[in-house]
């Protein structure tokens, strides 16, 4: 996906050094007013910017109020099958919201991606998302293949009658961003995948168990409970972890606030 990004602040061009990271090929846009040296494609204004961009990257995130990304966007919008994936972040990093093209452009997976490399927390409202409420929790060993996580996976909703169209996203810590077969499983799988801080797991109080062998291994108190607790809100575990020859499995759900 050909991305830009693009901001009208400093302290959005100081979260363009993070998002280098993880989208070292993208684009990166700053309004002329910043002061300082930015790696970053200079504009005036972000209506002018948009009209000549628009169409021309697969994938647009705004680090601006949304207030400004909706006016910039909105006389270019024609299909959500040709729109491209909008994505808006606020200035502190907090959140990455699937503005445009959420499914057929890919905005909701750009959302996660967005949110792995800064932290963030992705925010998704398509409907179809939004009524799936579960959260699988995995930890792996290194190396391990992605059809064994495939496999625990499946393995662990069956066992806890539960179904993978019902899972909103499979969980992990940061320490296991770049494993392999954990990005391939969930590829495979359809289904967006994100990590957690390994600090807000250490710090969290949440009902977990812990294990001395993860403490270990990675310096958390555990990966798979927590990482399938804090990736939701107001969520219970369903299924403690299981464990399948190198990999753990949690799986929680996420309460409406009606049923909450």
């Amino acid at each position: 996906m050909k991305i830009a990004f693009i901001t009208l602040s400093a302290e959005g061009a100081i979260l363009f050094g993070e998002l280098r990271k993880a989208f070292a090929d993208a684009d990166y846009f700053l309004h002329d007013k910043v002061e300082g040296e930015f790696a970053a494609r200079r504009f005036s204004r972000v209506a002018d910017l948009t009209a000549t961009i628009f169409n021309q990257y697969e994938g647009l995130v705004y680090i601006a109020p949304s207030g400004a990304v909706v006016r910039a966007i909105a006389p270019h919008l024609r299909d959500k099958m040709t729109d491209p994936a909008v994505v808006q972040m606020d200035v502190g990093g907090r959140w990455a919201v699937s503005l445009l093209s959420g499914h057929e452009g890919g905005a909701n997976d750009l959302a996660f991606a967005v949110a792995n490399a800064i932290g963030a927390e992705p925010v998704i409202s398509t409907s179809t998302d939004a009524s799936k409420n579960l959260i699988v929790g995995v930890g792996c060993r290194r190396g391990v293949e992605a059809e064994r996580i495939i496999d625990a996976i499946k393995t662990a909703l069956a066992d806890a009658d539960l179904t993978l169209r019902q899972v909103r996203c499979i969980a992990s810590a940061d320490v296991k961003a770049d494993e392999t077969g954990l990005i391939e499983a969930a590829r495979a799988l359809g289904v967006p995948l994100r990590f957690i801080a390994s600090e807000e797991i250490r710090k969290s109080t949440l009902d977990f168990e812990k294990s001395e062998f993860v403490e270990q291994s990675v310096n958390l108190p555990a990966v798979a409970e927590p990482a399938a607790l804090l990736a939701g809100r107001r969520t219970s575990l369903l299924l403690r972890k299981r464990i399948f020859k190198g990999i753990t499995v949690a799986i929680a759900r996420e309460r409406s606030l009606s049923l909450a």
